[in-house]
């Protein structure tokens, strides 16, 4: 392209374009997909037909709070990199408004949030033999577990940097 100038990816100078992008892709809030994984999970993968949502509203992820237009899309989606990002949020147990109190200064708050297993959700025929959505805390032997390997990863990484120095 001769001379000329590149042309602005963004909408920087304009808070209210800007405003209106970000509100079009807001998804639910993580403590609001627990809420639904725990109450309403068999309701949501079992839908009415609904003609106004992608796929008529038979493939939902229940993770991602997100429709997709059919099993295959459904089934891609959680190989994606979004979709095990999501899993890896809703680990951590949402804050009760009592803990958000306490660590707002009424009161003295000491803790941290509990962990979870979670896993993908079932597909359609996993469903239908009977496979569930489930949401397990870990055990205190399967954390302990879990940050001994951390910490040998971060251990033998350090070592093999400290190797590479000195050679």
């Amino acid at each position: 392209m001769p001379g000329g100038y590149a042309r602005k990816r963004m909408h920087d100078g304009h808070t209210r374009l800007r405003r209106r992008l970000r509100l079009r892709r807001k998804t639910k809030d993580l403590d609001q997909i627990d809420h639904d994984l725990k109450n309403k999970s068999d309701h949501l993968l079992n839908q009415d037909v609904d003609l106004d949502q992608p796929g008529f509203a038979q493939n939902y992820c229940l993770h991602c709070a997100k429709y997709f237009i059919n099993e295959r899309a459904l089934s891609d989606h959680f190989k994606t990199k979004v979709h095990k990002r999501r899993l890896k949020a809703l680990q951590d147990e949402p804050y009760t408004e009592k803990e958000a109190d306490l660590a707002a200064g009424k009161g003295s708050y000491i803790g941290t949030p509990a962990k979870r297993k979670m896993e993908t959700q079932p597909s359609k025929e996993e469903y239908s033999e009977g496979k569930r959505v489930k949401v397990v805390n870990y055990t205190p032997e399967e954390l302990e577990n879990m940050k001994k390997k951390k910490r040998k990863s971060m251990n033998s990484s350090n070592q093999l940097e400290t190797n590479k120095m000195q050679e």
